[in-house]
């Protein structure tokens, strides 16, 4: 079974509306598929893939977790899409307990027998249990955007995934996990939370657990999904991801593609359909089934990408980018001509856009101020 988890730094990023059109495209291009609505302190996966608000879901089944588990798993109108749903009627659900993930967990690997991917749309942030849903697979995807805090947050979510991922595998009396508690409260300085600084120091002082981190570290691949673009030149935030998680987390992702911002978006979900089902022709449909082809071809196990190959995912990824860009152009004139879209709607869309540049700009002036004063007091970012 091959488990896709899908996070962001951030929400607002467009990740569920990924997980439930994804779920779609797999199970089209004839996979059994099962999605699961781990968002849980904002659990809406349902309305994205057009289900009845479920009566049933995670929350009921942590409330009592004797209980039979595929009791919660309801079918959809898609063949071959099966659905867990969240619950947000739990307080203090969004944030699991080690023990109900550990729940949760073993109840997901036991979906193996009747099905082909497993997809968990996680929670945005950085809470230790989505970091752990997350490192379940090597290959679990990162949505951002192009904005500044998206990338920032992406950053900082594989950041934190790696972080995670060097605790798990330390023993709590090691001196490892001792070195690590050290740089977490700054006892050396912000500017050693480096793990190529990081590893070196463990790799004397702790032998066995450096051995034990490398190994896991190999097997990590995560993938990076840039939403909501609209521009060919947008794809550049990737490349400042890639170069971050190489500099500084030792940490190889591949790009799996762009999602050009679409207003059909906004119509599929006024009709409770997923975009790949209400217009599975559209550039954003296409891009959706052109990343989940991609992921079916890759091998289920395959965590040896070397850096050709990961360099040549970041070339399709913007090679594609520019055909969607002229797809989608090539649409617009199309609907001109056609009548379907006025000049007017086209001003609006336009002046929408511009608002969103004018936000984007502001925010931009705002993190240049912050990372100034941070930088004049001293600190290394």
């Amino acid at each position: 079974m091959r488990i896709i988890p899908i996070a962001s730094g951030k929400g607002g990023v467009g990740k569920s509306l990924l997980a439930a059109n994804l779920g779609v495209a797999f199970a089209k291009a004839g996979q059994r598929v099962v999605l699961a609505d781990l968002d849980l302190g904002a659990s809406n996966l349902h309305l994205v893939i057009g289900h009845q608000a479920p009566k049933m879901g995670i929350g009921t089944f942590l409330h009592d977790p004797r209980s039979d588990f595929s009791r919660i798993i309801v079918e959809t109108d898609v063949p071959g899409l099966r659905f867990i749903p969240g619950d947000t009627e739990i307080p203090g659900l969004a944030n699991l307990k080690p023990g109900q993930r550990n729940i949760l967990v073993k109840r997901f690997l036991t979906l193996k027998a009747n099905t082909d991917v497993l997809i968990i749309d996680l929670g945005a942030g950085t809470h230790q249990s989505i970091l752990d849903f997350f490192l379940l697979s090597g290959q679990g995807i990162v949505v951002t955007a192009p904005a500044v805090t998206a990338v920032l947050n992406a950053y900082v979510f594989l950041k934190n995934a790696v972080f995670r991922l060097m605790y798990t595998i330390c023993n709590k009396n090691s001196k490892a996990y001792g070195y690590l508690e050290q740089m977490r409260k700054g006892g050396s300085g912000p500017q050693k939370l480096y793990i190529p600084r990081i590893l070196p120091e463990i790799r004397k002082i702790d032998p066995p657990a450096y051995e034990k981190f490398i190994l896991h570290l190999n097997h990590l691949h995560p993938r990076l999904i840039t939403n909501m673009v609209d521009d060919p030149k947008d794809v550049e935030v990737a490349m400042k991801i890639r170069r971050s998680c190489e500099e500084y987390l030792a940490l190889k992702i591949e790009h799996l593609g762009v999602l050009y911002r679409d207003a059909m978006q906004d119509a599929s979900l006024s009709s409770r359909l997923p975009v790949t089902l209400y217009k599975p022709q559209s550039v954003l449909s296409q891009a959706i089934f052109r990343i989940a082809d991609k992921i079916l071809q890759s091998g289920e196990d395959q965590f040896s990408l070397d850096d050709r190959e990961i360099e040549d995912s970041f070339l399709a990824a913007g090679a594609e980018a520019e055909i969607d860009f002229e797809t989608r152009m090539g649409y617009v004139e199309d609907l001109l001509h056609s009548g379907a879209l006025t000049t007017g709607d086209l001003i609006e869309t336009v002046k929408s856009q511009q608002f969103e540049v004018s936000k984007l700009k502001k925010e931009n002036n705002f993190l240049k101020l912050k990372l100034s004063k941070a930088l004049s007091q001293g600190f290394k970012i």
